[in-house]
């Protein structure tokens, strides 16, 4: 009877052992997920900012693209405005002297009607905006446009 009474001591041990094992390795199990998790969450946040960061870097990219684009149109208006300036050709003095004081004489009746809507009228805007013309082209037609030295070709 002592080895039924054995044998069934031990199958009861060997049962126990064995739930506490599987209990053991279920335990382990949770630990090595939520570790496993918690790389996975720092490696997405790591690949989060990095796609940021390359948003960043294509959006100043763009930018910087665009304010080439903008100062090279600008560069190119203001020569080719040059250019028609200088081509007047072979003409008459008094045809040219004309023609060199259509500038000065529009600016100088910008600057009159910009005075006058500027006493005579109520709405600040409308003043603000006609100062910013008046200076705008003022600036644009005179503000690059130095004398040439005597001799030099003009481009």
């Amino acid at each position: 009877m002592a080895d039924i009474m054995t044998l069934g001591f031990e199958a009861a041990t060997g049962g126990l052992f064995g739930i506490f094992g599987t209990a053991l390795g279920r335990v382990a199990g949770f630990f090595e997920r939520r570790q496993t998790h918690s790389q996975e969450q720092a490696r997405w946040g790591h690949e989060v900012k990095l796609h940021e960061l390359n948003m960043r870097a294509r959006f100043q990219e763009t930018e910087m693209e665009l304010a080439l684009a903008a100062q090279s149109g600008s560069w190119t208006g203001l020569e080719a405005s040059i250019r028609a300036d200088a081509s007047v050709g072979v003409a008459s003095q008094w045809v040219v002297n004309i023609l060199r004081l259509v500038r000065p004489a529009l600016t100088f009746s910008l600057w009159l009607i910009t005075a006058w809507i500027f006493f005579r009228t109520q709405n600040q805007a409308i003043a603000e905006a006609a100062v910013f013309a008046a200076t705008a082209s003022t600036l644009w037609w005179f503000g690059d446009r130095a004398p040439k030295p005597w001799g030099s070709p003009v481009t």
